[in-house]
């Protein structure tokens, strides 16, 4: 799994979670729709550590509290 990967399942289940839209997300944290879209379907392989601040701000969560999840610990993660 990459972390583009992982950053997109935490991003799934929050929306799941706090029943929120993918458009409110993109509203609330300032993200380009198409931007979001790549990041959702697989297409993005670089999300930057800018990115993720935002999402996190988008769910009124910090960058700590985004991260926290079991997703970011597989060791199967893969780190380029």
């Amino acid at each position: 799994m990459t972390v583009n990967d992982a950053v997109a399942a935490r991003v799934s289940r929050l929306l799941t979670e706090k029943k929120m839209s993918q458009y409110r997300l993109e509203q609330k944290s300032g993200m380009q729709h198409g931007s979001m879209q790549c990041i959702m379907n697989g297409r993005n392989k670089t999300v930057t550590l800018s990115t993720v601040i935002m999402l996190a701000k988008g769910f009124d969560m910090s960058l700590t509290e985004f991260l926290n999840d079991a997703v970011f610990e597989s060791e199967d993660l893969e780190i380029e």
